[in-house]
């Protein structure tokens, strides 16, 4: 309890910055539990020789203790003068780890055994790399965030005991970047609501089989090649063109309100269902949340604005 405070009180001192450069003001460095095993030691030697008048006894402790003072300087400049730099992650689904990179950036010689890992969670282990002279060397971390938003980067701490491993140097970095992470989709995905007349017409959207919108026809000779749908051919191995007059007279509105009696979380893990099977189908199609609408597109691009409209929607904004 007491631990967890203090370490809370001295990551929310940091600042937050998506590079890092190790220098003596942002180093620390311990014994370790060697190490401190090491020193009684020392401190052993030192008395029986000083008690028996041993000189091979004082030569030899003197001699091991310089070895530790050497090993203590070689420790803490295996990580002064590094240079860290953090990418921020690709989006995510909730629930769904999160891939983080951080490039080591080495202006001088070559560095070893350098540790990177999540501050404060032990558990989940550390990695360790050697990074070259003059060179840098990518290390990547994986996380998983507990929900939806926009969630700033955990703090990471990087590491050595080289090369004795009697004494521990560290630092500790807060990034400023953050990482998007979007709805979990509803699983298994419901069929896409029928489209919306537009133009006068009155045609039904066609749900087929898994949920996918069926706003395709097979193909005919003398179909543009844009107007094949080339992940559902990928898909299932039939050729398929887009049924031009249907979408013409109907529009796919991906509406809130439209997603059942159900809480909010689970009506936005439904929609990012439906957005990923109208996607994959190669439709375009609109968002309606309270307060928030996107307009009628399609592609990638829409795929990425709707998904990120659902990761950063909140009930207030309705």
């Amino acid at each position: 309890m007491i631990r967890g405070r203090v370490r809370r009180w001295f990551e929310n001192r940091l600042p937050r910055s998506d590079s890092w450069v190790l220098t003596q003001r942002n180093l620390y460095i311990l014994p370790t539990k060697a190490g401190w095993g090491f020193c009684i030691t020392l401190l052993v030697m030192l008395l029986a020789s000083v008690n028996y008048q041993l000189n091979l006894g004082y030569a030899l402790t003197f001699l091991l203790g310089g070895a530790a003072l050497a090993a203590m300087h070689q420790t803490h400049g295996n990580l002064r003068r590094l240079q860290l730099r953090v990418k921020p992650p690709p989006p995510v689904f909730a629930g769904e780890p999160a891939t983080l990179e951080v490039v080591l950036d080495n202006p001088g010689g070559e560095r070893h055994a350098v540790g990177l890992g999540l501050y404060g969670d032990r558990q989940a282990g550390i990695a360790h790399c050697d990074v070259p002279a003059q060179g840098s060397t990518l290390m990547r971390l994986r996380f998983t965030p507990a929900r939806r938003g926009r969630h700033p980067l955990p703090t990471l701490r990087v590491e050595t005991q080289f090369p004795l491993g009697l004494f521990r140097a560290w630092t500790v970095w807060r990034p400023a970047a953050t990482a998007l992470v979007y709805p979990a989709p509803e699983t298994p995905a419901q069929p896409l609501p029928p489209g919306q007349p537009s133009g006068g017409h009155e045609l039904q959207a066609r749900s087929g089989t898994g949920g996918e919108f069926e706003g395709v026809r097979a193909y005919r000779r003398g179909d543009p090649l844009r107007q094949v749908v080339w992940k559902k051919v990928a898909r299932t191995g039939e050729l398929v063109s887009r049924d031009t007059s249907a979408s013409a007279a109907q529009a796919l509105v991906l509406d809130y309100a439209a997603t059942g009696a159900l809480d909010a979380e689970a009506r936005l893990s439904r929609l990012a269902a439906w957005v990923l099977a109208a996607e994959r189908s190669g439709l375009g199609f609109g968002l309606r949340l309270p307060g928030q609408e996107l307009p009628q597109a399609s592609g990638e691009g829409q795929r990425r604005s709707a998904l990120e409209a659902l990761a950063l929607w909140s009930p207030a904004r309705g």
